[in-house]
Order: C-alpha cells, then structure tokens, then sequence
C-alpha cells in the first residue's frame, strides 16, 4: 500500500508496511519445563527411598557338625567369649573361664559398652601374637534370657569392629552361673 501526500513544493511517499492479521489467533502454549523438573524429582525420590527400605542381611553360616573329634581347642589368649544375658547386658572374658586373662566383666551393647572393648582386645592380641593372620577369635554365647536383637547386636559388632572369626555357641552351666551371680539371680 502506498500513499502519496501532495504540499507546496514536496511530495511525500509514505509506505505502509503494517499488514493486519485478523484471521489468525495465536495458540496459546503450556510451558513444561516444571512438569519436567518435577517428574525427575519424584523418580529420583521413589529409586532413594526404594534403597533406604532395602533390608539389610548378614550371612551366617553355620556349619552342619556331625563329627566333633577334629575340632582343635581355641587358643585362649586369642578368645574373648561373650556371655549375652538380659535386655542389652553383656558379661565377657577373656581366655578360658576357669583361668581368665581377664574378667568375667559386664557391660553393655553398643558402643560405649562392648564395641569399645572389643576394639581393645584386638589390638592387644594383635600385639602379643604379632602375627597379621591370627587375630582375635570371639565366641558369642547367647543365654536363656538373651533376646534375638542381642545376638543380631552382637554380629553387628562383629561387622563394624572387623572381626573376622566368631562364631555362636552354646552356654555352659559354669557361664549361665556368672550371669547369674552378675544379676543375683
């Protein structure tokens, strides 16, 4: 479209090149970028929580014992045995129980009880065999009035301290005495 204005002297062309679009309409669009954000969010939510509820196991094997006449003694001055006695309580000693090391002393699980001492006991073995291969042997004795929880407490332990040999055992008369005479029973 052109337009031509006439003054005096001067001539004016103006071009017009607005050009109105009235058919059209515009779509409007959905931006989706949050839809997005938020669908990355809520997978990454679900795969963590999925992980955090995954059960965790310690395997335990026990061995099928038929015949007992080649089983060779413990060296007592690598055994701590652990007596687990009610609710989180824990009699241990170390050596044998007629002649101990040391103990039979109590404590309790966790920590601050038997983990502290588990940790002292292995490296005073460590440095009196000298040997890297023979570390500390623990025997985990569960009494009567034991719970689970404390035998799974107690292989924890072993975990977390790095003991590599334990093993679970039936409790003696003698020992179920020590528990006793600890709680007056």
């Amino acid at each position: 479209m052109e337009i031509t204005f006439h003054f005096h002297h001067t001539d004016i062309n103006l071009i017009i090149m607005a050009e109105l679009n009235t058919g059209r309409r515009l779509q409007p669009r959905v931006d989706l970028t949050a839809m997005v954000d938020l669908a990355f969010l809520l997978i990454t939510f679900f795969m963590l929580t999925t992980n955090i509820n995954k059960q965790q196991a310690l395997d335990v094997a026990m061995p099928d014992i038929t015949d007992t006449s080649d089983f060779s003694p413990l060296a007592d001055n690598r055994t701590v045995t652990l007596l687990l006695g009610e609710g989180k309580r824990v009699d241990w000693y170390w050596g044998l129980l007629d002649k101990p090391l040391a103990g039979p002393h109590s404590t309790v699980m966790g920590k601050d009880g038997i983990r502290t001492i588990l940790l002292e006991k292995k490296n005073e073995i460590a440095q009196i065999t000298g040997e890297q291969g023979k570390g500390m042997i623990v025997v985990i004795r569960p009494s009567d009035r034991s719970a689970y929880a404390s035998l799974v407490d107690a292989l924890d332990e072993m975990k977390i301290c790095g003991i590599r040999q334990y093993m679970i055992g039936k409790i003696s008369p003698a020992e179920e005495a020590v528990i006793g005479m600890k709680t007056g029973n």
